[in-house]
């Protein structure tokens, strides 16, 4: 990303130092409790979405559940360089950074994940990222369910997520 900012421009310099930013997810659109059978996955009748911490699969940040109207979550991220996000909820490497929403099902073992969602960061455009550095704050606001009403998985990349700063 290139960054014009000069000393004193009142613009950060992300190219330099690091800055504290907090990722905010607002997710609505759930897509209930239950999710049916389909071909090589048994249905699930309780889940539940969480962020899925770095290297631990099974230490999930406040889940909800899948009949809720809206899921937030809250992480507190660096900006370093690049701009490069890292905490201890951002998964992958430099310039592929992304944000695990696991979906999991309750029962009495416990949580287990069935699927997860990619919350890809390196579709945040620069300037939203910039922003969010002077703000403290980005924004990111998508649908839980996907065009078959299931749990969504996969890469989420804008039109299926918006970021704000």
């Amino acid at each position: 990303m290139p960054n014009s900012a000069l000393p004193n421009s009142g613009t950060p310099d992300t190219t330099t130092r690091s800055s504290t930013v907090r990722i905010r997810i607002e997710a609505t659109g759930l897509p209930g409790r239950s999710c049916a059978p389909a071909p090589g996955s048994p249905g699930y009748d309780d889940i539940h979405v969480a962020v899925q911490r770095r290297g631990k699969p099974g230490e999930l940040l406040d889940p909800v559940p899948g009949d809720a109207p809206r899921a937030v979550w809250t992480l507190e991220c660096t900006v370093k360089a690049g701009p490069d996000l890292l905490g201890p909820y951002v998964q992958g490497g430099p310039g592929a950074r992304f944000v695990y929403l696991s979906w999991v099902n309750a029962d009495a073992d416990g949580l287990t994940m069935f699927r997860r969602a990619k919350l890809m960061l390196d579709a945040v455009p620069a300037a939203t990222v910039e922003a969010a550095v002077r703000s403290g704050l980005l924004v990111a606001r998508l649908g839980l369910t996907d065009a078959k009403g299931h749990p969504l998985c996969a890469a989420v990349r804008p039109p299926l997520v918006i970021w704000s700063a």
